[in-house]
């Protein structure tokens, strides 16, 4: 199950609806092992394509360099469909390289640019297998175990 709060929904669908009719696509990365989406990372579509998707193979690896510099992973993995449904394409599943993330799809075939219903889904994609998997939406995230603030009584 995808765990997300609200705004970063909103940030997703938001940025899918603002590339339409091109494809959108992003990242939201977290703590290592968390499986908790935090930081919204929207990225460029170098395909600029209402068809496909492409990161920009500079921005992503600084991506990368940075999520290693912040003990981060990418926990989603977005895009957009302009004209099709929020499901996985053949091309979209024989990218997929992180078997660890969570791959959200938009649909913004129905309202286009504009405020309407999308499609939210979310899939893991492992081995070339599709398996859609329930979302959460919550207000924020429950706090994670041992984070600052926490009253473990312990110090660092």
């Amino acid at each position: 199950m995808l765990t997300i709060t609200q705004e970063l929904r909103d940030r997703i669908v938001a940025h899918a609806r603002a590339d339409h009719p091109d494809e959108a696509c992003g990242v939201v990365a977290g703590p290592a092992g968390s499986d908790r989406p935090e930081r919204f990372v929207p990225m460029l579509n170098a395909a600029r394509s209402p068809t496909f998707y492409e990161f920009d193979s500079g921005d992503l690896l600084r991506l990368y360099r940075e999520m290693d510099d912040r003990d981060e992973e990418p926990v989603v993995i977005y895009h957009s469909h302009t004209a099709t449904e929020a499901y996985p394409s053949r091309t979209d599943i024989s990218y997929a390289n992180e078997p660890g993330a969570h791959y959200v799809l938009v649909s913004t075939a129905e309202c286009g640019n504009d405020e309407g219903p999308v499609s939210f889904r979310s899939f893991r994609i492992v081995d070339g297998q599709v398996t859609e998997e329930e979302v959460r939406i919550v207000a924020e995230l429950p706090q994670a175990p041992g984070a600052a603030g926490s009253e473990t009584g312990t110090s660092g």
